[in-house]
């Protein structure tokens, strides 16, 4: 997955090559609905770029995307009718503004060249004049522009480039000064977190790896066993990865398996498996033994999963194209453990993908909400006395997280809250409530992630 190192670092002018790549992006992402970072990652396979352009593509990119409401807000102050205008000289205005007003070492004359470059090349020679001209109207208004202030109604909406709505919820969910907090955090490093494959390679034969890695910038993690990456391109091209001596995995989600701590020679299911790596961590943590059963529900998703299991050389792993929405009688109380990482809002990584609060809708939400509820209604059936239901999203909203495990336990008596089990991370610990645990990226340093361990009595 492409992610740029660091996108506020000042950047120089992008080639031709790389302005029209980052466009590409930008047309599929805002106009089409494609995630960001898989079509940078198709978009670069198929152009020959070299590795600064890419650098400079995605970072321009990400920036645009992740401030695009404050962009707009600006162009709308020289447009009239900004929601009228062709969908790629929308974009090409998006990112010149993005490199006018947030991108210093960036000359705004060049900017504004390039823009009108890129509108000629774009087969739009018509438009060439509105570009220009709105480009130039913004360089000489940029220092007066009527940003909103604190306590006006589209403040955090406008500046931190965050749905209304969505910014309502979380304000209705969280104290005034966390909410704040939460709209505004921007994940300063953007690094990319990796785990060994702990039935492969030992603690100092990974080291030794890491440190043969010289355009690598390595540092621990916040979690037990992760370590953070940063100056690495193509990681899943990287040999040691293709050989299976790592994977690239979040941090939430590897609290999140730490949570549940399957045992040597378990039977466990992650229903809701794809693309794989919480079965995989998993399965290490039970050394190959036992069985992990990882389903979903379409199968190229399922053919990562086997992907992942042969990469690492895992043999416990289960992999089936089920839809976990529907009750498998032969499972039922057959599990030690369930894992059920449920679809989600995603409002817990907008940090790392900014698309996903604009693709996010009220409707959406409410769909996902009795998603959730249908899938641990099913899926609780197969764990047995005694077993566990750990129940994990990557959403900072109650309506997915405590209000479902609410919900879920007053119609289940046979189920209660468990407690963490032996080896979890003691500085993540006290952070585990009555209802679990809710992890907050600005205060937390990882990505936001709610988790609960349930048992079956």
């Amino acid at each position: 997955m492409t992610k740029p190192a660091e996108r506020d670092r000042p950047q120089t002018i992008l080639s031709r090559d790389a302005r029209s790549a980052a466009l590409l992006v930008l047309n599929r992402v805002l106009n089409e609905g494609a995630y960001a970072s898989l079509t940078l990652d198709e978009v670069f396979g198929n152009m020959r770029l070299s590795p600064q352009d890419k650098r400079l593509a995605a970072v321009i990119v990400y920036k645009t995307v992740e401030d695009l409401l404050k962009i707009d807000f600006a162009l709308g102050q020289f447009l009239q009718d900004a929601d009228a205008l062709n969908g790629k000289v929308r974009n090409i205005l998006r990112l010149s503004a993005c490199q006018i007003l947030l991108m210093d070492k960036i000359p705004d004359f060049a900017a504004v060249n390039e823009a009108v470059e890129l509108t000629r090349a774009s087969g739009l020679e018509d438009m060439t004049g509105l570009v220009n001209g709105v480009l130039r109207a913004l360089i000489r208004g940029k220092e007066t522009l009527p940003w909103p202030q604190p306590g006006e109604e589209n403040h955090d909406s406008v500046m931190h480039s965050i749905p209304a709505w969505l910014a309502g919820l979380i304000q209705a969910s969280y104290p005034p000064d966390e909410a704040r907090q939460i709209i505004a955090y921007r994940n300063p490093s953007h690094a990319t977190t990796l785990r060994r494959n702990q039935v492969l390679i030992s603690q100092a034969d990974f080291e030794a790896m890491l440190a043969r890695k010289t355009t690598w910038e390595v540092s621990p993690g916040m979690v037990e066993g992760a370590v953070r990456v940063q100056g690495a391109s193509s990681l899943a091209k990287d040999l040691d990865f293709l050989a299976g001596r790592f994977s690239i995995q979040g941090e939430g989600s590897m609290l999140a398996v730490q949570a549940l701590n399957p045992g040597v020679g378990a039977t466990v299911l992650d229903c809701c498996a794809a693309p794989g790596g919480k079965a995989m961590y998993m399965a290490e943590l039970m050394q190959n033994t036992g069985r992990v059963h990882a389903w979903d529900v379409h199968p190229h998703r399922v053919d990562l999963v086997y992907a992942q299991a042969e990469r690492l050389r895992l043999y416990n792993i289960r992999p089936a194209v089920r839809d976990a929405t529907i009750y498998q009688e032969r499972f039922e109380q057959t599990m030690d453990a369930v894992l059920l990482d449920a679809p989600c809002s995603g409002s817990g990584v907008m940090d790392n993908k900014p698309d996903i609060k604009y693709r996010l809708t009220p409707e959406g939400l409410e769909e996902l909400v009795a998603l959730q509820a249908r899938l641990l209604e099913t899926n609780a059936r197969y764990v047995k006395p005694g077993g566990t239901l750990l129940y994990a999203t990557c959403s900072l909203l109650p309506q997915e997280n405590t209000d479902q495990v609410k919900r879920f336990l007053a119609a289940h008596p046979a189920f209660v809250m468990d407690e963490l089990p032996p080896g979890f991370p003691e500085r993540f610990r006290p952070l585990y409530g009555e209802m679990g645990m809710q992890l907050l990226p600005h205060r937390d340093g990882v990505e936001g992630f709610y988790i609960a361990r349930m048992k079956r009595q």
